[in-house]
């Protein structure tokens, strides 16, 4: 069984359903009833506070009333699927976005919830540690800089998908309880700033180890880490094509690729099994465990598995050498046909990516292709030990962070910032693609790592912001950009185009009533 930050088994404080703009998160419950400045004053009672911080990383795939997998929320704006599902109307919101005509009614509601909840934990944590009585130095430290990192982490969140939002950074505790809504550029400037306090304390470790190393690690897997931070810090100043710092985001790379303890996975495939979770390509993944899961249908944000696999599978399958006949599969997010055609026939990439069944009879649903994302396709080992209603609870780690992206990154950063086409940006991308059966590029452009990050990352969340991003890049071909790839296809399920007036989705209405001081963001 997996032991790790977030298989730990409680939930610490009440839960909360808060928004940045909601009054409802003003009591807070904790478990004796006492008041809380007598509670939250040991060590043992702040790391519980701490604990409930990191829980909702893991809510968004299903809770508050919306199926919100981090990589669905993503990929379905992109160029690599189709939604899916039983018709246009099951998962509507998902939709409406991948088709860039998503309304108040029709955006992603509960990870609005998810990120404010977040939020909201970790400043109740920091405002805890100052009532500790026996806390250590070190210690209030670690506490301390775990939960600005984990803060940054949900507000990151919410400016990529919402840009413009509410920002705080003491719980709101005077009616009416609202926050000022900054601008997006505002928001990526306070946090950058934030972030880069939380690296330049050098509190975090640079990693935690799967099988101890004689550090005793395999109950801090999930936390997050210095080299976390600094892919975080990466992905947000290349995403906002903040040039100023692309020499520091480097700096942070090159201490990743050159830190102990990590390295490729020599097999790619190998990156989506049980045994390759937590191998030493990863750098940070969202903790699910199948056995002695809590989580349930009526109980959705307690601790246990993960929705994904029954989201992104085949309806009614037949069955195969790892998955039962008439398993329970739903039918979102099947692979485009031209993102199977991309791969090169050697790529190896190809056959761990997609899971292509075509020729097999099940019920088709929506949009089937009969290709399926194959990283994380259901097995009956990954769910048949949860105790009850299992096709929730898979045990499938989602990979956020891992080498691959930190060498695509330093190949990126290098040759933004003067760096050669075959010096250390060559070095870097053809350990990708060498890693995948390809042969080597002799003079590596920008174009050619965006293009490299597209195979490599599909069905992770990746496509969809670079192709954003590169808007600002100078050189990019038309299929690595939002708005000569995110067009209508030859199919008729997308009909619009993606424009910078899509780049921020509409927040929800409930949003909107609960502030009315909040302004719409432009998405028509």
């Amino acid at each position: 069984m997996k032991t790790n930050i977030l298989t730990m088994g409680f939930l610490t404080a009440a839960i909360m359903f808060t928004t940045s703009c909601s009054d409802s998160f003003i009591t807070l419950d904790h478990p004796t009833g006492d008041p809380l400045e007598e509670y939250y004053t040991t060590d043992a009672h702040i790391q519980e506070a701490l604990i409930a911080a990191y829980d909702p990383i893991h809510w968004a795939d299903w809770g508050l009333g919306q199926y919100n997998a981090l990589n669905i929320d993503a990929e379905i704006m992109g160029d690599n699927f189709w939604v899916g599902g039983s018709n246009k109307t099951d998962m509507q919101n998902w939709h409406k976005l991948f088709n860039y005509e998503g309304d108040e009614n029709n955006t992603l509601s509960s990870l609005w919830t998810v990120d404010y909840s977040g939020v909201k934990r970790c400043n109740d944590l920091l405002k805890y540690l100052d009532w500790g009585k026996d806390l250590t130095q070190d210690n209030r430290n670690s506490y301390e800089m775990q939960a600005r990192c984990l803060r940054v982490f949900y507000y990151n969140m919410l400016w990529h998908y919402f840009g413009n939002v509410p920002f705080y950074l003491e719980n709101l505790s005077k009616p009416p309880y609202t926050a000022p809504q900054l601008k997006a550029d505002e928001v990526y400037d306070k946090l950058i700033v934030e972030l880069e306090a939380v690296i330049d304390s050098k509190v975090l470790p640079m990693k935690y180890y799967k099988d101890a190393k004689g550090n005793n690690d395999e109950g801090q897997l999930g936390r997050v880490t210095q080299a976390m931070a600094y892919m975080m810090y990466a992905e947000m100043v290349m995403y906002k094509n903040d040039e100023s710092r692309f020499s520091k985001a480097l700096g942070y790379m090159k201490e990743i690729i050159g830190a102990p303890g990590y390295s490729l996975n020599p097999n790619y495939a190998d990156i989506w099994e049980t045994t390759g979770e937590w191998c030493d390509e990863s750098i940070w993944e969202i903790n699910y465990e199948q056995t002695n899961s809590e989580r349930g249908w009526g109980s959705p944000l307690a601790v246990g598995g993960t929705v994904l696999p029954t989201l992104i599978s085949p309806n009614s399958f037949p069955g195969d050498d790892g998955w039962s006949k008439g398993a329970d599969g739903w039918g979102f997010l099947p692979i485009r046909f031209e993102t199977y055609e991309m791969f090169a026939p050697t790529d190896k990439r190809r056959s761990a990516t997609c899971w292509d069944i075509r020729g097999v009879e099940y019920t088709n649903r929506y949009q089937d292709t009969h290709i399926w994302l194959h990283k994380y396709r259901p097995y009956d080992k990954n769910y048949k030990s949860a105790p009850f209603d299992q096709n929730l609870n898979y045990n499938n780690n989602f990979r956020y962070y891992r080498l691959a992206e930190t060498l695509l990154n330093a190949a990126e950063l290098s040759l933004r910032t003067g760096g050669s086409g075959t010096g250390e940006a060559k070095t870097w991308l053809n350990l990708v693609r060498t890693r995948a059966g390809l042969t080597g590029l002799d003079n590596v452009t920008v174009n050619d790592v965006l293009t490299e990050r597209h195979l490599e990352f599909v069905g992770e969340g990746k496509r969809y912001w670079d192709l954003v991003r590169a808007e600002g890049i100078s050189g990019v071909s038309a299929n690595n950009k939002a708005t000569t790839a995110l067009v209508p296809d030859t199919y008729g399920y997308r009909t619009n185009s993606w424009s910078l007036k899509k780049k921020y989705i509409p927040i929800a209405q409930s949003e909107l009533d609960s502030d009315p001081a909040l302004v719409q963001n432009d998405y028509k």
